[in-house]
C-alpha cells in the first residue's frame, strides 16, 4: 500500500487518461487499419480483432518507445513551460484527443489520432503559455501531411489495382495468370513488410542499417515470400477455369496477401501511434518525479502495457463502427481491391519514413481506398461519405485545440492543492 500511496495524484490521472486515449485509438485508428480486411471479406470482425490484437500489441509493447518524445519535445519549446504547466497540458491533451476520437467513432468517422493529440497540444500551449511556445514549423509539416498522405497512397493504390486488373482479373484465364504471377505478388508483399519492419518497427533495437543493407535484407525476405507464394498457390484449390466463379477462385490468393499486409500495417501502426497515448503519460511521470524537462522521458514497460491493452480493448468494443465506414461505405471492396489498398498504404509508410515526411496512417489508408475506388470510376465512390470524412479531418485540429483549453483549466483547478 505504501507504494500506491507514494504515487502522485497527477500520475494516477495520467495513467487513467492514457488508457482512455489508447482505447479511443483502438476504436478509431486501429479499426480504420483493419477496415479494408473486414470490408473485403478477407477477415471477419473477430479475425481482425485477433490479428490487430497480436500485432498492434507487439508493435506497441516491443517497438513503441522510440516515438514518445516527439509528442513532448517536438511541438513545444520546453524552455518556456513550467513543470506544472506541462503536467496540466499533457493531461488536457489526453482528455481532449480521446474525447474527440470517441465522438468521431460514434459517427463512424475515421480521424487521425496524431492530429488529435497535436491539436490538443497546440491548444493548451497557445493559451496557457503563449503563441511563441508552439513549434509552428512542425505543425505546418503535419498539416501538409493531410495532402501528402492520402494523395500519395491514392495514386499508388490506383496503379497497383490497375496492374492487378489488367494482368490478372481482366484476362481470359485469370486462374492461370494468378498461378504465374502470384509468386511475384508475394515477393512484393514480403519486400514491403521487410522495409516497414526495418524503417518503422525496429528502431528501438538501434539497427544502424543504411538504405543498401535494408534493401538487401528486404529483397532476401521477398525471395522467401515468393517461395511461400508458390507453396500457397499449390495448396489453395483454384479449380478449373469457370467463367461464373473465376474471380472468386482468384480472390482466394488475394485473401492470403491481404492478411499478410494487414499484419505488417498493424505492427507498424502499434509501434508508431501508441506514442499518442503513452507519450503524454511519460511526460507527466517525468515531470512529477522532478526530472529535467529537457531530458529524455523514459518509457517504462507498464506504460507500454497500458497503451497496448487499451488499443486492443478499444478495437474489440467499438471498432466495428469505423471498420464499416472504411471497409464498406466508401466503396465496395474485394480481397484484390483491399490488397491493393493495404499494399499501397504500407508502401506509402515506407516511402514517407525514408524521406522524413510526417504522415497520418488514417489518412493514408482512406486515401488508398479512394484510389482503388477511382480505378473503377468515380461512380464507385460514395461521395457523401467521402465528404463527411474530409470535413472531420479539417475539424480535427480546431476541435481538439478547443477541448484542450477547457480541460487544461479543469485539471489545473482540480489538482492545485
Amino acid at each position: 500500500m505504501s507504494f500506491f500511496s507514494n504515487v502522485p495524484p497527477a500520475l494516477w490521472v495520467a495513467a487513467f487518461l492514457a488508457l482512455y486515449m489508447a482505447w479511443a485509438i483502438g476504436a478509431n485508428d486501429v479499426a480504420n487499419a483493419m477496415g479494408t480486411s473486414v470490408g473485403s471479406g478477407a477477415l471477419t470482425v473477430w479475425g481482425a480483432i485477433l490479428v490487430a490484437g497480436i500485432f498492434e500489441f507487439c508493435g506497441a509493447f516491443f517497438a513503441g518507445g522510440h516515438v514518445t518524445d516527439t509528442v513532448r519535445k517536438g511541438m513545444l519549446d520546453l524552455g518556456m513551460i513550467s513543470r506544472d504547466q506541462l503536467v496540466y497540458g499533457m493531461l488536457a491533451s489526453l482528455a481532449s484527443a480521446g474525447t474527440l476520437l470517441i465522438g468521431a467513432t460514434r459517427f463512424g468517422l475515421p480521424v487521425s489520432t496524431t492530429h488529435s493529440i497535436v491539436g490538443a497540444i497546440v491548444g493548451f500551449g497557445t493559451v496557457a503559455i503563449g503563441f511563441d511556445a508552439v513549434n509552428w514549423g512542425k505543425i505546418m509539416q503535419i498539416v501538409l501531411s493531410w495532402l501528402t498522405s492520402p494523395l500519395l497512397a491514392g495514386v499508388i493504390a490506383f496503379f497497383i489495382f490497375q496492374i492487378t486488373r489488367s494482368k490478372v482479373l481482366d484476362t481470359k484465364d485469370p486462374v492461370a495468370q494468378i498461378r504465374k504471377l502470384g509468386p511475384l505478388f508475394f515477393f512484393f508483399v514480403f519486400f514491403i513488410i521487410g522495409l516497414v519492419t526495418l524503417f518503422k518497427g525496429l528502431k528501438p533495437l538501434k539497427l544502424d542499417l543504411n538504405l543498401t543493407q535494408a534493401l538487401i535484407g528486404s529483397i532476401g525476405l521477398g525471395v522467401v515470400g515468393a517461395g511461400l507464394g508458390v507453396f500457397f498457390i499449390r495448396r489453395v484449390h483454384l479449380g478449373p477455369v469457370d467463367k461464373k466463379h473465376r474471380f472468386s477462385q482468384v480472390e482466394r490468393i488475394f485473401v492470403i496477401l491481404q492478411i499478410l499486409t494487414a499484419c505488417a500495417i498493424a505492427f507498424a501502426h502499434g509501434s508508431n501511434d501508441v506514442a499518442n497515448s503513452i507519450g503524454p503519460l511519460a511526460a507527466v511521470a517525468h515531470a512529477v518525479r522532478g526530472m529535467d524537462l529537457a531530458s529524455k522521458a523514459p518509457v517504462e514497460p507498464w506504460m507500454l502495457a497500458i497503451g497496448g491493452i487499451g488499443i486492443v480493448v478499444g478495437l474489440g468494443t467499438w471498432g466495428y463502427r469505423v471498420m464499416e465506414t472504411v471497409g464498406k461505405r466508401i466503396t465496395e471492396l474485394t480481397p484484390s481491391r483491399g490488397f491493393a489498398a493495404q499494399l499501397s498504404a504500407a508502401t506509402t509508410i515506407v516511402l514517407a519514413s525514408r524521406m522524413g515526411i510526417p504522415i497520418s496512417t488514417t489518412h493514408t489508408l482512406v486515401g488508398a481506398v479512394l484510389g482503388v475506388g477511382l480505378a473503377r470510376g468515380i461512380g464507385a465512390l460514395d461521395l457523401r461519405v467521402v465528404g463527411k470524412i474530409i470535413a472531420s479531418w479539417v475539424a480535427t485540429l480546431p476541435i481538439s485545440a478547443g477541448l484542450s483549453v477547457f480541460f487544461y483549466y479543469f485539471f489545473r483547478g482540480l489538482l492545485i492543492p
